[in-house]
């Protein structure tokens, strides 16, 4: 995953673990294994039980920031108060395997860290000798890199820039091999290593779409895995990737890992329900894998949030500023709910051994201020990136260095004390029924036409424990229905109260629009598009945050040069002689030179159009054909022509209006 806008020491392990080269994914030690004797209840949290679920399931967390979280001031507590080390926290409410980054080398030439937890080797010995000493594994996530690695940043090691295929592999197997060493001398119960984080074709700056670019890519994870075998043994070796919602690309890396000869055995996926599609694909992708080449399958990383504020004052990836598609609703049920149905879908899938929940103890350090936590981040590399990091990463973490951006996804509060959601990893397993009631209140959207009546819904839809959906009454507060008619076209928001809780309604009052499914709700029904060059994305996207009324738009991006090019058009049935008004709306970027335009055809002739442009995020710009004279019988339609430069132009669209002229 990337966190942008998409910890210390314990000396508990025994001696012989220490000097025992086989150490690796050893059994953890029954006087430290908490799990095997926790008991955890829960009063209010639905969990349904997960049928099929082996008793060797791994429940894991990645959990790598602690540290310098702790350096900064942050403590952790269990669910009755009780200040604890987080990891025992964690152990004792199932969670069996952490995960940790691993970076090269995070800090500059003057020690100072680039952030995200400053995540070198010796950070990793620290946490694994704490996930150890509570009895559970460790899963080393070697990035190849000194920062950050996912699908849009493989960066080079500093020290391994201007190395050869060989030269680099050759660098990569020694890492690997004495940064294992290390873990196993600390007696770190190492059960699983990671070859590589996020690496859809590319990796430590070798790209597939080079000439042997997936050779050059298979020989470095050949040579990372030779390393953990000859250290490790007994550990599993792991090759991740992401983006599954992509047709065809997990079968693409399956077959270049099976035609290389690459030694593995797990095949390991990230999941964010925001980005990447449905649970049923996830399925059928990781299944197709597992079946074709018998490797174990697992999610690497999943997580949601529970809240949609900002608790460090630094933005979030989903909530307030980011993506809001709500599969679930943004609650610590919510929240239980999610990780529930991954574990359920990996479970039941052939080889399907675990889940791990992405920085479920990365909260916000310090918190009462922008200025204050700045500092802490500064310092301690407790935040995504640091100001440092812009000399080896200027294009990102040069440029939106700062706080967490993942805090409203933890399974902590922002004061440190374990949340109800926690417990779902251990109440998965023989289920938690409780009184099934609403749990969060959908906002409702209405369009109102002007000259007609101003009528507000008697009931409102609530998502409930176990995340199906019900009607209930709703009581709205406030409404001055006059005002309403007589403010001419305007918005507004209404508030209310459902079964105790706060409902909004966002009233749009407009002259009456004549176009059907005007603001995409309904997906495209109404609208017809034309493609007329090849795209990388061009479907509704359901994101409140990237909208102007209500969820959906219509979204498009290419990611190379001139290849944005299309038309979005709907045609208008049983209108009446007059004159009218058509306007939509887009708002995007990277659009380089663009041509964009409404435009409104009768009989298929072009009658009136109106240029438009793309900007920046949340400019909107809305393009407005007037006074179209329109004879009923003729054939109208209305839409919008796109075609941008780019490259990695994007946008979107919104708000189409069709509204007769008012005398």
């Amino acid at each position: 995953m990337r966190k942008s806008k998409r910890l210390f020491s314990l000396i508990g392990a025994t001696l012989a673990a220490s000097v025992v080269l086989g150490a690796c994914a050893s059994d953890s030690r029954e006087e430290n294994d908490v799990n095997s004797d926790a008991t955890v209840t829960s009063d209010t949290l639905y969990v349904e039980k997960v049928e099929n679920l082996p008793a060797d399931f791994i429940m894991g967390m990645d959990a790598s920031c602690v540290p310098a979280l702790e350096r900064g001031g942050v403590k952790y507590y269990d669910h009755a108060g009780t200040e604890k080390d987080v990891y025992q926290i964690l152990s004792e409410n199932g969670i069996n395997y952490i995960r940790i980054r691993v970076w090269n080398d995070p800090f500059d030439a003057n020690g100072n860290g680039y952030g995200g937890g400053n995540c070198d080797i010796e950070n990793a010995v620290v946490i694994g000798k704490r996930a150890t000493e509570y009895g559970m594994k460790l899963l080393v996530d070697f990035h190849y890199s000194d920062f950050w690695a996912d699908p849009g940043k493989q960066m080079t090691p500093k020290a391994w820039k201007g190395m050869d295929i060989d030269e680099k592999s050759e660098a990569l197997y020694q890492y690997t091999k004495d940064s294992l060493q290390k873990l196993v001398d600390a007696g770190v119960d190492i059960g699983m290593v990671q070859i590589g984080n996020e690496t859809n074709g590319v990796m430590c700056g070798e790209n597939s779409s080079a000439l042997g670019g997936w050779k050059k890519i298979m020989q470095l994870i050949s040579a990372g895995s030779k390393a953990v075998r000859e250290v490790c043994p007994d550990a599993l070796v792991a090759v991740h990737f992401t983006n599954p919602e992509n047709a065809g690309s997990y079968d693409s890396y399956a077959k270049n890992l099976d035609y290389y000869q690459v030694d593995y055995d797990v095949f390991a996926s990230s999941y964010y329900p925001y980005w990447h599609g449905t649970l049923e694909n996830l399925s059928q992708v990781l299944s197709k894998i597992a079946e074709t080449y018998g490797k174990k399958v697992m999610v690497a990383e999943t997580s949601y949030a529970y809240t949609a504020e900002d608790t460090d004052f630094s933005g979030n990836t989903i909530g307030e500023g980011g993506s809001d598609v709500k599969d679930y609703p943004f609650t610590q049920q919510g929240q239980a709910n999610l990780v529930r149905n991954v574990i359920d879908a990996v479970a039941n899938m052939p080889n399907g051994i675990g889940v791990f929940y992405w920085e479920g103890t990365w909260i916000a350090a310090g918190g009462k201020s922008w200025e204050e936590n700045s500092a802490l981040w500064e310092k301690y590399g407790s935040g995504w990136a640091t100001s440092y990091a812009g000399d080896y990463d200027p294009e990102d973490a040069g440029k939106w260095y700062g706080g967490c951006a993942v805090d409203n996804q933890a399974l902590f509060t922002p004061d440190g004390k374990a949340t109800e959601a926690l417990k779902v990893f251990s109440l998965v397993r023989e289920g938690n029924v409780v009184e099934n009631r609403a749990d969060a209140i959908e906002d409702t959207y209405l369009m109102l036409d002007l000259n007609g009546e101003v009528k507000l819904p008697e009931t409102v839809n609530a998502v409930m424990l176990d995340n199906s959906k019900q009607e209930i009454p709703v009581q709205w507060h406030n409404v001055d229905k006059n005002a309403m008619k007589n403010g001419g076209v305007a918005k507004y928001t209404i508030e209310g109260t459902a079964d105790g809780m706060t409902a909004r309604c966002y009233v749009s009052m407009v002259h009456y629009n004549y176009l059907q499914n005007w603001s995409f709700e309904e997906g495209e029904t109404g609208w017809a598009c034309t493609k007329i060059d090849n795209f990388d994305e061009l479907y509704v996207e359901d994101k409140v945050t990237d909208s102007v009324t209500g969820t959906k738009h219509y979204h498009f991006w290419g990611a190379g040069a001139n290849c944005v090019e299309f038309t979005l058009e709907q045609e208008v049935q049983d209108l009446k002689s007059g004159m009218y008004n058509y306007a939509i709306s887009i708002m995007g970027g990277d659009g380089g030179e663009t041509e964009i335009y409404a435009y409104v055809k009768i009989n298929g002739e072009i009658a009136g159009k109106a240029d438009a442009t793309i900007t920046v995020y949340n400019e909107w710009h809305t393009a407005e054909v007037k006074n179209i004279e329109y004879t009923e019988g003729d054939t109208i339609a209305v839409g919008i022509y796109v075609k941008c430069a780019g490259p990695n132009a994007w946008g979107k669209i919104d708000d189409a209006m069709l509204n007769a002229v008012m005398e």
